[in-house]
């Protein structure tokens, strides 16, 4: 509708939002960040190995649109792991309690909604693979990564919002695949 550079240049706000919004609904206070520092942490160093190493991932780099960067890797980039660990986390404990079990159908979450963010991320400038190919790899390390990060997250806040989780991620998709299809 005219409007996609305004809306794509607004995604570290959205991200930040959304982030604020599981801290002031979940009542998260410094000492309880420790669950959300993980997944941060995790896909931070995952990403920076992968940007200047060609480590997991394979051969991409970010664009413009995701903010400041760290290392070749925007901070949010960080901030969007926390966010789909909580949402993944939270919306796979709602299937199981099993630990291992929810921390794999979290991870498939993940690597389902990175197919899905991968059709646009080069229109967004995101991120971009050399030649426009997405190896084989890449969906393997984010299901790894996203089996880890949701692990620990899960094992320090055995606690959750599901249904915030749920909205999140609804809202997060449907932005997605109102951009894959238009």
């Amino acid at each position: 509708m005219g409007y996609e550079e305004w809306f794509i240049s607004l995604t570290p706000v959205n991200l930040a939002v959304s982030l604020f919004v599981i801290l002031w609904v979940e009542e998260w206070k410094a000492e309880r960040l420790l669950p959300l520092v993980i997944p941060f942490s995790i896909g931070m160093i995952a990403e920076i190995l992968g940007v200047n190493y060609g480590f997991f991932f394979g051969d991409y780099t970010y664009g413009e649109n995701l903010g400041p960067k760290v290392l070749g890797v925007p901070w949010f980039i960080g901030i969007n792991w926390a966010i789909l660990t909580y949402c993944s986390a939270n919306i796979s404990r709602r299937i199981t309690k099993n630990l291992t079990l929810s921390s794999i159908i979290a991870a498939a979450i993940m690597v389902t909604f990175d197919v899905l963010i991968e059709l646009v991320a080069p229109r967004f400038d995101f991120w971009e693979f050399k030649n426009g190919i997405i190896p084989l790899r890449n969906y393997i390390s984010w299901f790894a990564f996203g089996f880890l990060a949701n692990f620990l997250f899960q094992k320090f806040n055995p606690k959750g919002n599901g249904v915030l989780a749920t909205n999140i991620l609804l809202a997060f998709t449907l932005f997605f695949l109102v951009f894959v299809f238009f």
